[in-house]
């Protein structure tokens, strides 16, 4: 059974999403693939263990706690490739960011390749079941400019800004 919940953030409504009492989805109200691969009907449950701990996660975040990762139990939905990239976004620390370039050279060393499609790292990025608590904002471009969002470059312009980085925009 997949269990839904909602969470009223600085940034909009946030939808979170539980199977086995684990989190297996964190979507912006209008982020680009809303519910990526879940096809299931999701039944609404404010008392569920692992979303109640998920808004407890959240309001540490939004009150600059800085709160560890690993007090969330994942499930991520998706393919092996967009595991490994998830996986890699997991150990971006708060407050910094890593380009698609450096994601790609680790991805493609996991691998055992000499490159990697940064494209290919990107659709991965893009596809992040789990916005924020996976920190798939933190991925900028090489140049140092920020590059599409699924939940859209307004909110990641603030969550960088919220963990303190100073941002380059697209058009700067």
């Amino acid at each position: 059974m997949l269990y839904k919940s909602y969470y009223n953030s600085p940034l909009g409504k946030i939808l979170l999403v539980s199977k086995s009492n684990k989190l297996v989805g964190l979507w912006l109200e209008g982020q680009k693939h809303y519910l990526g691969k879940i096809k299931d009907d999701l039944i609404l449950n404010d008392e569920e263990p692992i979303l109640l701990k998920t808004k407890l996660w959240l309001d540490d975040y939004f009150n600059e706690k800085k709160p560890d990762i690993n007090r969330i139990e994942l499930d991520l939905i998706g393919t092996d490739f967009q595991k490994m990239v998830w996986e890699e976004l997991l150990r971006i620390p708060y407050g910094k960011v890593i380009t698609y370039k450096e994601v790609a050279i680790k991805i493609a060393k996991k691998l055992n390749k000499k490159v990697m499609s940064f494209r290919a790292v990107g659709s991965a990025v893009g596809k992040n079941p789990i916005s924020i608590i996976i920190p798939c904002h933190r991925v900028i471009g090489s140049n140092g400019k920020l590059t599409g969002y699924a939940g859209g470059i307004d909110k990641k312009i603030k969550l960088l800004e919220h963990e303190g980085i100073k941002v380059k925009n697209k058009n700067d």
